[in-house]
């Protein structure tokens, strides 16, 4: 554990609820591999109100920055001093960097995505059929990192399609060549069978019981399926799904490093060092075993 003083900067990050995070572990694995006077707490807040408080409060302490997880990655947008064009085009930020008394909002989710894709799946979705199940920050980001990423077709699959149009509609003066459309759930069949990617960037699958949010049959060996949902102690019903059938079948774990080496990059500022992933990949997975060996002991 690195030594804490009275020289230490914090990072951390904000949500609600936060017990499955796996952030704190990895994060300060990495800081004391690189060297860095830094400690990164889980920062919970159970409301709006609360999460005003807190990024007032943060305004005045030696933080670095602070990641932004669940429900809060469209509301900290109104909340900071400046929004990078892509998290305000997503309109989500998960990564804020607290510079000068300022709080500027990235959003590193959708660049973790692709580095994820790319390394773990070797897949580049340009030219690709994109298929997006969800339309909330998580959505708006892997949306936003898809077209940067000349994906040639993205589909937005909703349970409420007005929101899916909405986001489309706060997209779509960047989208340029890309065909865009937004269906329900009921409509996107075809879409989906077509597809080269698969994301899901809902909640399902965070509770041990959820179904898949698409069924098992729409799902071709062709499919790279990737899921955002990460920490779980078994692989979510999307992943069985596609894993049954011998599709590609990622979890966000990759996902979830990547941002997070991101962020500090980000925080970093000035500093040529890359953050090396399989550090923080290694301190997540052993965080996870820890947990997966604790819910096996007999209570």
């Amino acid at each position: 554990m690195a030594r804490i003083n009275g020289t230490t900067k914090l990072a951390g990050v904000i949500g609600w609820p936060l017990g499955h995070s796996l952030s704190p572990a990895m994060h300060n694995v990495v800081y004391q591999e690189l060297g860095l006077d830094w400690a990164y707490v889980p920062l919970a807040v159970a409301d709006e109100v609360g999460l005003m408080r807190l990024v007032a409060a943060i305004r005045s302490l030696p933080f670095v920055g602070f990641n932004v997880t669940m429900p809060y990655k469209a509301a900290i947008l109104e909340l900071c001093d400046e929004v990078a064009t892509a998290a305000q085009i997503a309109g989500a930020v998960n990564t804020v960097h607290c510079t000068d008394g300022r709080l500027i909002g990235y959003n590193t989710d959708g660049r973790g995505l692709l580095e994820t894709l790319k390394n773990d799946a070797g897949f580049d979705p340009a030219g690709k059929s994109v298929v997006i199940l969800g339309a909330g920050g998580a959505a708006g980001g892997a949306f936003v990192a898809l077209i940067l990423a000349r994906a040639a077709r993205i589909t937005l699959v909703n349970r409420d399609v007005a929101r899916a149009e909405e986001l489309l509609e706060r997209i779509g003066s960047h989208t340029a060549n890309i065909l865009v459309e937004a269906l329900a759930y009921s409509e996107a069949e075809q879409a989906v069978r077509e597809a080269d990617l698969v994301v899901n960037a809902t909640s399902l699958g965070m509770m041990p019981d959820d179904p898949s949010p698409i069924p098992a049959e729409w799902i071709t060996p062709a499919h790279v399926v990737f899921d955002m949902v990460y920490g779980t102690l078994r692989r979510t019903a999307l992943l069985m799904c596609a894993e049954s059938v011998g599709a590609t079948a990622l979890d966000g774990l990759g996902m979830l490093v990547c941002q997070g080496a991101i962020a500090i990059e980000i925080w970093n500022a000035g500093s040529q060092v890359r953050i090396p992933r399989d550090v923080m990949r290694l301190a997540a997975q052993r965080e996870l075993d820890l947990r997966a060996s604790a819910e096996a002991q007999p209570r």
